[in-house]
């Protein structure tokens, strides 16, 4: 069998587009635009999109402190308890950063306080996080 000519265009793997699309994504995570974030998931975008480093949507949006973006994303079946390549939980990263609304979201979505490394109560406890009695 022979080896796919990489300088032809049609080998080169993801369109340009495809990937400005995946960045938009991940950059409508990390602002907090629920809105927009989940018009394009109910286009089609996958709910668990996953960036180089294993970091999901639901992922962005919890670490940097946007409830309805992971409330909107696990209500589109994106899995909250979902790992990133560092094996860490967006529950830990929220508790990280002290984010009581995305903790009270990811929760009442049935994330796991007891996965990752460290876990979302090890990362309480580490920090002394008012969050370490994590339900």
């Amino acid at each position: 069998m022979e080896e796919p000519d990489a300088t032809d265009p049609s080998n080169s793997g993801p369109s340009d587009d495809l990937v400005e699309l995946a960045h938009r994504m991940f950059d409508l995570a990390r602002e907090g635009d629920a809105e927009r974030l989940m018009a394009y998931v109910d286009s089609g975008v996958p709910a668990d999109l996953t960036d180089a480093a294993g970091n999901t949507l639901v992922m962005l949006g919890a670490y940097h402190g946007h409830p309805a973006v992971v409330d909107g994303l696990a209500k589109r079946g994106a899995d909250v308890d979902r790992l990133n390549d560092r094996g860490q939980s967006p529950l830990a990263g929220a508790v990280f950063k002290d984010e009581e609304e995305v903790v009270a979201a990811l929760l009442s979505h049935g994330a796991d306080p007891d996965i990752g490394s460290p876990t979302a109560r090890e990362t309480a406890v580490m920090f002394g996080s008012a969050l370490g009695d994590l339900a």
